[in-house]
């Protein structure tokens, strides 16, 4: 993967949790829709699983917003500054990624969870990602 070049006043954001599956795919996309142009969203796992979860898939597409050009992959695949990198609830399993701003949303991982549970989580990061965005620098 080659080097991002930042463009000027475009901030970076990082969401990485363990299968780069679910969570960080669901915050990946938000932050795409709701900061549009002037942020750059990427997401990566310590262990990637290789495949977005159907379930993120289906359950962003409710909210118009389509993943399907994501990818999971992994944290070696990623370079650069960030202005946020945001894990979600991995813990160790994280290898530290410099940021201005780090922090670890304490999620659990929805793959299992019956459809209105997973929506619930969708929400919850619905939330975090548009509030992270307004606080960015």
């Amino acid at each position: 993967m080659r080097p991002s070049v930042r463009l000027r006043g475009m901030k970076r954001v990082l969401f990485v949790c363990v299968e780069n599956a679910n969570r960080s795919q669901m915050a990946e996309g938000f932050a795409r829709h709701f900061g549009g142009a002037g942020v750059e969203s990427l997401s990566a796992g310590s262990r990637p699983s290789g495949v977005i979860n159907p379930k993120a898939l289906r359950f962003m597409a409710e909210l118009g917003i389509d993943l399907s050009a994501q990818r999971s992959k992994s944290l070696d695949e990623i370079t650069g500054e960030f202005d946020a990198v945001i894990t979600m609830g991995c813990g160790d399993s994280c290898p530290w990624v410099p940021a201005r701003i780090r922090e670890d949303w304490a999620l659990g991982d929805p793959k299992h969870l019956a459809d209105e549970e997973y929506r619930v989580i969708r929400d919850d990061i619905a939330q975090r990602v548009r509030a992270l965005l307004e606080r960015l620098p």
